[in-house]
């Protein structure tokens, strides 16, 4: 899997994908709209209804959600003390739904702009707006990916993995998406 994302000008980017790649960057975005849920049923169109919608006030028991929603108070393991936990629970409550909303339109626009490509693979152009989606889904990708793989800052054997290990493909998968938001962002600065 060779192709990373080069600049197209104006803080777009452009990215040759084969058909695999394509079909495995779907593959993931699809997964992560599953993981993160529909929206609130009961809202409809209501601007008003979605605007005094409230989320949980408790983080999610999985530790892939809990990564790409984390508390806002408190240190690595969480708020500490009544007052945190009270501050981090009113926070989410208000902020999760649109943070869920983000999410799911990133992972979406992603997938849409891979259907695009008509299944073929080819060249995806993607202009400024794309851009910021696509980074985006890619770094949900990422974090959700650590979060089930246990990654840490200390983790150098992921490298090494025996081509039996049955977290290799998800370590390259891993390693891939990083390597194309790292393109992408030098992509969307150049």
């Amino acid at each position: 899997m060779a192709g990373l994302f080069e600049s197209a000008g104006d803080g777009g980017a452009a990215i040759a994908l084969e058909e695999v790649e394509a079909s495995i960057l779907r593959s993931f975005e699809v997964q992560m709209l599953e993981l993160i849920g529909p929206g609130p049923a009961g809202l409809g169109d209501d601007p008003l209804a979605a605007l005094f919608a409230e989320g949980p006030s408790s983080p999610p028991a999985d530790p892939a959600l809990a990564r790409l929603f984390p508390d806002a108070y408190g240190g690595p393991d969480g708020p500490s003390g009544p007052e945190e936990v009270a501050a981090a629970g009113e926070f989410r409550r208000y902020t999760e739904l649109d943070l869920r909303a983000r999410k799911r339109d990133d992972a979406l626009a992603v997938i849409r702009s891979l259907d695009a490509l008509g299944g073929s693979g080819g060249v995806l152009q993607a202009s400024a707006e794309d851009c910021r989606h696509w980074l985006g889904g890619l770094n949900d990708l990422r974090l959700t990916l650590g979060a089930r793989l246990e990654v840490s800052e200390d983790d150098e054997d992921l490298y090494e993995l025996d081509d039996e290990d049955p977290r290799k493909p998800l370590v390259m998968a891993y390693l891939w998406f990083g390597a194309l938001q790292e393109s992408l962002l030098e992509a969307m600065a150049g």
